[in-house]
């Protein structure tokens, strides 16, 4: 599915379903009986974006609306391919060197083979 991030957050918005509730926390009385947190439910994509910080429901909107935009420019945006390299040929020697002194070490721990 291809979508292209509109410019207005009114077009923006349209795209979303709104919904406001209670929100808990600090900001007293306002807070607590008044449906100030708003939740963003971005149709297109799935996303869901709540915000709750302030005490007035349109500021919680703008803060959703951006932090909307933001995660959307994430989403959208086009990964690097990786470019597959090979190590070093010293850290190939680094590292077999370091196996032989570990198989010399586990050597010399061995029991000796008594022959008759």
């Amino acid at each position: 599915m291809i979508y292209h991030l509109p410019e207005s957050d009114d077009v923006l918005l349209a795209e979303c379903d709104v919904e406001t509730f209670c929100s808990s926390g600090p900001g007293g009385q306002n807070v607590n009986r008044r449906e100030t947190a708003v939740r963003l439910r971005h149709r297109p994509t799935g996303l869901v974006i709540v915000c709750q910080r302030e005490r007035e429901q349109h500021r919680n909107k703008q803060i959703a609306l951006a932090s909307l935009r933001r995660k959307l420019r994430m989403m959208l945006r086009r990964r690097r391919r990786r470019i597959p390299t090979k190590p070093p040929e010293v850290l190939k020697e680094r590292v077999l060197e370091s196996k032989k002194l570990r198989s010399l070490k586990k050597a010399i721990r061995r029991k000796p083979i008594i022959e008759d």
